[in-house]
C-alpha cells in the first residue's frame, strides 16, 4: 500500500465438516489415510440415477458455525447446481448454495478490534482430489462429495495481516466447537483470497474496483499474507506504470517456491 493505492480484499473460507458421512450419500467421511479411490459410491461418482440425499449433521454444524458468528439462519434454504467442467467433477456441477443459503450476515472481530463482516455461510459438496505428474493427471474420488463450508466475508479486509488472522480465528473457533478439524496440511481447510487495490479517493467514497484477482486453494496463513502482498505491489506497479488495463479479473494460484501468484 501507498499514498495513492489501498488494499480492498474479500475471503471465501472452505472447511471440511467434521461429519462421519459425506454430504449427499453413506460414504465414510474419514478420508484422510485411506486408500485412494475406496470411499466411492454412485451418488459421488456422480453416475446416471443416482439420488442425493443431504447429511443433516452437516447442515447442523454449518448453522452451529453461523449462530457462533452473529448469523442469521435461513428458515428456508435450498442447494443448486453450479455448473462447470473440470475433470476432478464427476457430475459436471457442483452442489452448492446460491440465493438461499444457511447462514446470512454475521461477524468476527479480530484481536486488534477490527470487525470483519460476512456475506454469507454456505454448504456445499467437495470435488476429487487430482495428482499432476508432466504427463498425467491422476484423479482421487475419495473426496469428491465431501461436506465443505464456505464462509464469505464482505470485501472489508484492508491489510494482508488481517486476512490471516481473521483465517487463524475462524480456524480456532471451528475446531473449539468440533465443527472441522482445520487441518490445512490435509486440505481441511482452504483460503481464497480476493485482492483489488483502489485509490485513496475511491477508500474515502466507499468505492469498489471494477476487477479483483481471486488466488485459489491457499493452505498456509503465511501464503495468505504473502500472495496479498505480492498482488498489491503487482498491481500498483502496473496502475503506476499506466497500464492499469492489464490487470485483468481472473483466478491465480500461488507459487510456494517462487513466492509469486500465477495466472
Amino acid at each position: 500500500m501507498t499514498k495513492d493505492f489501498r488494499l480492498i480484499l474479500g475471503l471465501e473460507i472452505h472447511l471440511h465438516v467434521k461429519t462421519a458421512k459425506k454430504m449427499f450419500c453413506n460414504c465414510s467421511a474419514d478420508i484422510y489415510s485411506a486408500e485412494p479411490n475406496t470411499h466411492v459410491c454412485p451418488t459421488c461418482l456422480g453416475l446416471p440415477g443416482a439420488l442425493p440425499v443431504p447429511n443433516k449433521h452437516a447442515v447442523e454444524l454449518t448453522q452451529l458455525l453461523g449462530i457462533a458468528l452473529g448469523c442469521t439462519l435461513n428458515l428456508d434454504s435450498r442447494f443448486d447446481r453450479k455448473h462447470y467442467f473440470y475433470h476432478d467433477l464427476p457430475k459436471g456441477y457442483q452442489l452448492s448454495q446460491y440465493d438461499q443459503p444457511l447462514c446470512v450476515g454475521g461477524s468476527l472481530k479480530l484481536r486488534n478490534g477490527k470487525t470483519i463482516e460476512l456475506e454469507r455461510i454456505h454448504l456445499e459438496e467437495d470435488t476429487a482430489k487430482s495428482f499432476h505428474s508432466k504427463d498425467d493427471t491422476l484423479i482421487d474420488f475419495n473426496k469428491s462429495g465431501m461436506p465443505l463450508i464456505e464462509v464469505v466475508t464482505k470485501p472489508v479486509i484492508t491489510s494482508a495481516e488481517d486476512a490471516a488472522e481473521f483465517g487463524r480465528m475462524l480456524r480456532d473457533l471451528a475446531r473449539f466447537l468440533n465443527i472441522s478439524d482445520a487441518d490445512m496440511e490435509k486440505g481441511q481447510m482452504r483460503v481464497e483470497p480476493n485482492i483489488s487495490v483502489r485509490t485513496v479517493e475511491m477508500e474515502r467514497a466507499n468505492e469498489l474496483p471494477e476487477y479483483k484477482v481471486e488466488v485459489k486453494n491457499i493452505n498456509s496463513f503465511k501464503a495468505v499474507e504473502k500472495a496479498a502482498e505480492y498482488e498489491i505491489a503487482r498491481h500498483i506497479e502496473l496502475l503506476e506504470a499506466g497500464r492499469g488495463d492489464e490487470i485483468v479479473q481472473e483466478t491465480r494460484g500461488w507459487d510456494e517456491n517462487k513466492q509469486i501468484t500465477f495466472s
